[in-house]
């Protein structure tokens, strides 16, 4: 089994009848379908019930019928596999890559992905803020990126 990976988080109870708010992490709404399994330090959560609401999903879970239920998964994160996605570049495979300038120099090596409203950024060994918006590419264990002039001289 590899490693999970936090999907979501539960923020709040929603309701009276068990349902909760879940904020994603992720673009694929699969991992809240109904049937879809997600790790929890409890245990595992079954989705019954999900739908879309203000940017987040209120979501029905399995055993939980009644808001203390509810109120007891309160900021539990969730866990899920990796999807098999060859063309995709997930957070978790950032880590520890090279970023260099489209010019061939090096940057630096990432540490972290930040996430912010505006963009997710690249957190250089040195502390540099790289956006991901000027990602331009990336094949064995380099990224690429294209950022304007002075963003790194600080």
């Amino acid at each position: 089994m590899s490693e999970l990976l936090e999907v979501g988080r539960i923020t709040k109870p929603h309701g009276i009848r068990g349902e909760v708010i879940v904020h994603l992490l992720t673009d694929y709404t699969e991992r809240v379908a109904p049937g879809a399994v997600l790790q929890t330090p409890r245990g595992p959560l079954t989705i019954v019930a999900s739908r879309p609401h203000q940017g987040q999903w209120i979501v029905q879970v399995e055993g939980v019928a009644d808001r203390n239920g509810a109120e007891a998964l309160r900021g539990t994160v969730l866990r899920a596999e990796p999807l098999d996605d060859p063309d995709a570049l997930w957070v978790h495979q950032l880590i520890g890559m090279t970023v260099q300038a489209v010019d061939g120099t090096d940057i630096g090596r990432i540490t972290a992905v930040e996430a912010n409203p505006a963009s997710d950024l690249l957190v250089l060994d040195d502390g540099h803020l790289v956006p991901l918006t000027f990602y331009v590419s990336h094949a064995d264990g380099v990224v690429v990126v294209d950022p304007p002039a002075g963003l790194l001289d600080l």
